[in-house]
């Protein structure tokens, strides 16, 4: 719980000569959440705490999100302090990947993993997905468009212009021409709000063209995962390793977050309900949190309630569990 952090906040402010702050985007299964712009507020309170403009270190967990929100968060923190760095205890991908580009310094635990930047599309001309609500769509990303056309020209063999057409038109009877479209744009985006990041730690044009091509195209997957030998020697980012100190303090600091959060239990509503027909229930799922700034939580809170349908004359009801969110959103704790 945040009272009990503070203590190791402290620590860490006293460890690393700045202001900190955490940002964890929790991915409990089945309760997962996103880096999203709303956040931009909160953040605006916390820096707006600070008493000078000096080093700030922001701890982060998350599996990504919103690329315009780790864009306007980094050019945000930029304005509120003069040295910033991102402590990365475990995962740091996609977006979050992005928000530490725009860093001095990356300080990446044994365990911790950042990866690729390619974005994918989801809107509603996308690709629907069979046997799902019409409202589920497939996301589509470069990768995934690069990896089709590379297939047929490369492994397929398939070459000349006409071919490579009618590979083309046979692509938009799945996808929309409008997503390729707005898939490669968002791609030429991405590598030059990553360029402007990077410019805080990589001064070098080459350094720069290397990391941006491989975090956006070169990755081979949006799974791929980045340890940080392989940031430091392969991409050349300004990696710092924790010494056993701050390791520990690092994965204290973690073990309570996941604890409050849950992040290593599966959402599991008929579990939680156990013999009961009915309960009510508070899920933190995500939080900002400073000394100054005190503690803001993403939660949901509801009730869960065992229901039986039934489907058809004459059929035995089928028991449901019915969800009531009575309340989702932020809610601030003071420092």
């Amino acid at each position: 719980m945040f009272d009990q952090r503070k203590a190791l906040y402290e620590q860490l402010e006293k460890t690393r000569g700045s202001y900190v702050m955490v940002y964890v985007v929790g991915d409990r299964p089945g309760m997962e959440t996103q880096m999203h712009p709303e956040v931009i507020d909160f953040f605006v309170q916390h820096l707006d705490a600070l008493p000078d403009k000096g080093k700030l270190t922001l701890y982060l967990y998350s599996r990504g999100g919103v690329t315009l929100a780790a864009w306007s968060i980094a050019n945000l923190i930029r304005q509120f302090c003069k040295e910033f760095e991102v402590i990365v205890p475990a995962k740091a991908h996609s977006a979050a990947t992005l928000l530490c580009l725009s860093a001095n310094t990356i300080v990446m635990t044994k365990q911790a993993t950042i990866g690729p930047i390619d974005p994918s599309v989801n809107t509603p001309l996308n690709p629907g997905i069979p046997g799902a609500p019409p409202s589920a769509r497939v996301p589509v990303s470069v990768e995934a468009i690069r990896g089709f056309i590379e297939l047929a020209r490369h492994e397929l063999c398939i070459v000349g212009d006409a071919n490579l057409k009618d590979v083309l038109v046979r692509l938009t009877e799945f996808v929309h021409p409008l997503v390729l479209g707005e898939v490669f744009r968002t791609q030429s985006q991405i590598k030059m709000l990553a360029r402007k990041l990077l410019s805080h730690q990589i001064k070098d044009d080459g350094r720069m063209d290397k990391i941006v091509s491989f975090l956006c195209s070169e990755s081979g997957s949006h799974d791929y995962t980045i340890n940080r030998k392989e940031a430091r020697e392969d991409l050349g980012l300004n990696i710092e390793n924790p010494d056993d100190d701050l390791y520990s303090l690092i994965k204290r600091i973690y073990d309570d977050v996941s604890r409050e959060l849950e992040l290593t239990l599966a959402f599991d509503a008929n579990g939680m309900l156990g013999r009961e027909q009915q309960v009510s229930y508070r899920l933190p799922r995500g939080l900002i949190e400073s000394l100054r700034g005190g503690s803001h939580v993403f939660v949901s809170e509801g009730v869960l309630q065992r229901q039986h349908v039934q489907v058809a004359p004459g059929v035995s009801p089928q028991v449901g569990i019915a969800d009531s969110r009575i309340f989702e959103g932020w809610r601030h704790f003071d420092a």
